[in-house]
């Protein structure tokens, strides 16, 4: 046991007119968007790196973890990659015909299911 004091109690703060401190609202999450930086195909696992905190490293191991139990890595990897949009590319890169075959599809499933919520 210590003989350390307890802590004083908190002191009333109507009688000083002080209003208590308000806790802080949960922070804010990003958006999820394929990464313009870290990327290595499509940016998905660079995405959800800067998405949950999680190194980007870890989601490509768990990609290869499930194309390799059973494929479903690739088509999971392949379907973000077409609905999740991209960050903008660094001012000096060029995106790939494959790049920009993915942003036609990106904006022509959105346009779809935009269409679809209005009716």
């Amino acid at each position: 046991m210590t003989s350390a004091p307890f802590p004083a109690p908190p002191s009333d703060s109507s009688s000083t007119g002080q209003q208590p401190p308000t806790p802080a609202g949960p922070a804010i999450r990003p958006q999820l968007r394929r990464s313009g930086t870290d990327r290595m195909i499509g940016g998905v696992c660079g995405g959800l790196a800067d998405y949950s905190g999680i190194d980007s490293v870890l989601w490509r191991v768990g990609f290869v973890g499930l194309t390799l139990a059973g494929g479903s890595g690739v088509v999971v990897y392949l379907f973000l990659w077409v609905l999740t949009p991209s960050d903008p590319l660094p001012a000096d890169t060029e995106p790939s015909p494959v790049e920009r075959l993915v942003e036609r599809l990106h904006r022509a499933i959105s346009g779809a299911l935009a269409s679809v919520r209005r009716d």
